[in-house]
């Protein structure tokens, strides 16, 4: 009998032993695991850039439209006599002297001449140039001052801009100029003319640039331009467009920090040129910044900076190939 109570004691003895090692080990376990330091995943994998020292120029950019150099107005010089043929039409090139209409009166009875008219004068190109304008008819009569045909004298177009007070005042006469003549083509040019004035309705003037070449440009269009109103190149601060970003009124960078974390950091931008855009303040030289993708984080999110060789490898996969899930809090 006392054999067996031994041995039923000894068990219950030996279960709650096990049991309280157990508890032990789970307590140790969860005290582990909350002492544990939290580790965060990176948001983006990005690539990072700083500034970069340039030389510019400053420019001003203009809006304006292709017009004719000059416009010569061509009519006939005598009353009464029929247009018997025209020899020109609407964007054809002319020489000096060569002959746009022949004038003639009715032919009389009898007159052996397969032609109705007889010849009595011609109207003649006063210069080369490109017909812009034809209004002849065969058989119409002729009248002083009315308009037949407009020439565009030499062929010759220029860049008219349109420009504000303020920014007449930066204009000279020789200033060099590119204009955007679309599909990727730039002419460069010359300031010719400026006025004096603005108009009092629009409050705009104008400056007039010579395109050296204008084959193939249509008058009267639209075309984009700029000026380099600093008479030289100047040394500045920039960075890829790409790093910059805008919400609402502030403009700002993305600053990854020692820890790889981000901070948005104001900037105040200037001038763009390219794929560039000048910092003037807000950013140390040596401060590293997101390059892209900054559309994707938010302030205090971690980062893995990558370089080089691992960056290329990575983005040709595209722009979500190096994003990684976000954590979700627990």
């Amino acid at each position: 009998m006392n054999s067996k109570h031994n041995r039923l004691f000894f068990k219950i003895a030996l279960s709650g032993l096990v049991l309280a090692g157990g508890a032990v080990w789970l307590a140790g376990s969860s005290e582990a695991e909350q002492s544990a330091p939290a580790v965060s995943r990176p948001a983006l994998t990005v690539r990072t850039t700083t500034l970069r020292e340039d030389k510019w120029a400053r420019t001003l950019a203009a809006n304006g439209s292709i017009i004719p150099w000059q416009e010569a107005v061509i009519s006939a010089q005598v009353q009464g006599l029929r247009i018997a043929e025209v020899k020109v039409s609407i964007g054809d090139h002319v020489q000096q002297g060569d002959v746009l209409v022949t004038l003639g009166n009715l032919a009389r009875a009898g007159n052996e001449s397969d032609s109705p008219y007889s010849a009595q004068g011609q109207i003649v190109a006063p210069d080369s140039g490109i017909i812009s304008l034809a209004n002849a008819n065969v058989g119409s009569i002729s009248q002083p001052g009315v308009e037949l045909f407009r020439l565009i004298r030499k062929g010759r177009l220029e860049w008219r801009a349109d420009l504000t007070a303020e920014e007449l005042m930066l204009i000279r006469k020789g200033m060099s100029a590119e204009i955007a003549a679309g599909e990727g083509r730039i002419i460069r040019g010359a300031v010719r003319a400026i006025s004096p004035s603005v108009n009092l309705q629009t409050r705009y003037g104008y400056a007039l640039v010579t395109l050296p070449d204008s084959a193939g440009i249509v008058a009267g269009a639209f075309a984009r331009g700029t000026f380099d109103v600093s008479g030289g190149k100047k040394t500045l601060k920039s960075m890829p467009q790409s790093a910059v970003m805008q919400r609402g009124n502030m403009t700002y960078v993305l600053v990854v920090g020692p820890d790889n974390h981000v901070h948005e950091r104001a900037v105040t931008v200037g001038q763009r040129n390219g794929d560039r855009i000048q910092i003037k303040q807000g950013l140390k030289a040596d401060e590293p910044v997101v390059e892209s993708g900054g559309s994707f984080l938010t302030e205090g999110d971690v980062v893995q900076v990558v370089k080089g060789e691992l960056w290329a490898s990575m983005s040709h996969h595209g722009p979500y190939a190096t994003r990684f899930p976000r954590c979700s809090p627990s």
